[in-house]
């Protein structure tokens, strides 16, 4: 019976700490920037996809991204998919996730594709020229991945760095059972990330 008990708290503890670390990280380097007026950009990042459709992730990121955009602001906020094409593979990540964008959840709004990264960096470095005249910036992804491109941005372009809001991509409760992994992957994938660039803005 304790041993039951105690793998029952344990898995208790681990899926709070993963709760944690990845609402941590949602609120991590961003801002208000003019508290929603304006014009906004949000990124999409891609995930490996190896067939032409999107993937499970891919799927879930495109929906993290299309929820981000500010109801009040849908007519100014320009979606931006971004992710070339893994190897072996013809069709690109980014177009892969506006197809299922439009096909599958209908989303008719401003699409914009960067279709040449392979890397996080280059996704920042890819998509600035497009965002360079939005008002706000959403970076929508796993928390710790969306971080470490928020952290990307501020080392390429600190001017834009500071127009980064959250986006809808941490809900309590949502991969309750994969954020313990996630919260894992997460601390070894943000490791290059310096003490500055760790500290929760809101």
């Amino acid at each position: 019976m304790r041993r039951w008990t105690g793998l029952a708290t344990a898995g208790a503890a681990a899926l709070i700490w993963g709760e944690w670390l990845n609402r941590r990280w949602s609120r991590t380097l961003v801002g208000s920037a003019g508290g929603g007026t304006g014009s906004e950009a949000v990124i999409v990042l891609g995930f490996r996809n190896l067939r032409p459709t999107a993937n499970v992730v891919n799927r879930w990121r495109v929906r993290a991204g299309l929820r981000s955009v500010s109801a009040e602001n849908a007519r100014d906020t320009c979606v931006i998919f971004s992710g070339g094409a893994a190897a072996g593979s013809r069709a690109t990540e980014a177009r892969s996730m506006a197809d299922y964008a439009k096909s599958v959840l209908a989303f008719d709004g401003t699409v914009l594709l960067e279709e040449r990264s392979t890397t996080t960096w280059e996704n920042i470095a890819n998509v600035i020229p497009m965002v360079e005249d939005a008002d706000r910036i959403k970076i929508a992804s796993q928390p710790a991945h969306a971080l470490k491109a928020r952290a990307y941005l501020r080392r390429q372009r600190p001017d834009l760095a500071e127009r980064l809001v959250r986006a809808d991509d941490y809900r309590p409760g949502e991969w309750l059972f994969g954020k313990p992994l996630l919260a894992l992957y997460g601390l070894w994938t943000l490791r290059g990330l310096k003490a500055e660039e760790r500290k929760t803005s809101l």
